[in-house]
């Protein structure tokens, strides 16, 4: 595939029509009025959350995928019959296939050996291809991979590698950030973000440093390795993304699993939001940052997805009262 269409229109331009691409981004913020009551958040702190899973890919991962796609087309590192390679939880992969899809770009993934069956189902469902890590090799092993194919088929694939390209960070810093900062007409005084590949702080916090070197950024990850909060990265064990800079936090909160899960569980006992365990890591996260905050504060923290892809696991697997004994 050349990166023309058969219209002789360039690939790049094809992406701005594209009805997929126009939904992405504008996500909602909402105000948990009822998160705020029943945790005892003081009557001058509100909390917010940016509900990335409004993205038609159902993640804040659109946003990377997308510029990343787009910055590869312009360049004519992406097309003319490569397939696009990239290592991935989950969302990201989703995001790159379905834009994959539409624009008739083959993609191939690797993915942790923990991948729920939800996660490849959509990514067989948009055409992808995706061969699972060995939980031998650890955290590495998807890398391990990926570097195999790369040697192998050096002329086959683009690399996304999302983890070390500047598109990433750029999405949020040219997206969610500035969407943020209008949302909350610039009185945002926290933004806290999980850490994956890191691009949705690195990217958001700076545009909103540059705005206000006040507004703290709070960086959340699991407190511990191995944990079961999907699409969060343990950064102590690593690997660590080269486009993150440990500089531009302000603060860590680490979470551990069970935490995770009850609060993403009690979201939806609260708000009727349906979330990932990530958002529930977020959103215990910012919950402790709004019981510190001892002056008023607009305290916002991402969503990355919704809790489509986790009903299989022990998020939302509940006990089959028929194999209770007494």
């Amino acid at each position: 595939m050349s990166n023309t269409s058969t219209t002789g229109t360039p690939l790049d331009a094809i992406l701005d029509d594209l009805a997929i691409v126009q939904a992405i981004g504008n996500t909602p913020l909402l105000r948990l009025k009822r998160v705020e009551r029943d945790y005892g958040i003081a009557p001058d702190v509100e909390l917010w959350v940016k509900a990335e899973w409004a993205n038609p890919g159902g993640s804040v991962k659109d946003r990377p995928a997308l510029a990343i796609i787009r910055d590869a087309l312009r360049s004519g590192e992406l097309g003319n019959g490569k397939t696009l390679l990239d290592g991935t939880s989950g969302n990201m992969g989703i995001a790159y296939a379905l834009l994959g899809a539409a624009l008739g770009i083959p993609v191939e993934l690797v993915l942790p050996y923990s991948a729920s069956p939800e996660r490849l189902d959509l990514l067989r469902a948009y055409g992808a291809t995706f061969t699972l890590s060995n939980p031998d090799d650890g955290v590495t092993g998807g890398q391990l991979i990926v570097e195999r194919l790369l040697e192998e088929h050096p002329d086959r694939y683009y690399y996304a590698g999302q983890g070390a390209n500047a598109a990433n960070p750029r999405a949020h810093y040219e997206g969610t950030g500035p969407e943020i900062w209008a949302q909350t007409s610039g009185r945002i005084t926290h933004f806290v973000a999980g850490l994956g590949t890191t691009g949705t702080i690195m990217g958001a916090g700076r545009f909103f440093k540059e705005r206000n070197p006040e507004i703290e950024l709070i960086a959340v990850q699991p407190d511990t390795y191995p944990h079961g909060v999907a699409g969060l990265k343990h950064l102590p064990t690593g690997p660590v993304p080269e486009i993150y800079d440990e500089t531009r936090v302000d603060r860590h909160v680490a979470i551990d699993t069970d935490d995770a899960i009850a609060t993403t569980r009690k979201f939806l006992a609260l708000e009727g939001l349906f979330v990932g365990v990530s958002t529930g890591a977020a959103l215990a996260a910012a919950i402790r940052v709004a019981r510190d905050a001892t002056q008023p504060a607009v305290i916002v923290f991402v969503a990355p997805d919704n809790g489509s892809k986790y009903l299989s696991t022990d998020v939302w697997r509940q006990p089959d009262p028929s194999a209770i004994t007494e």
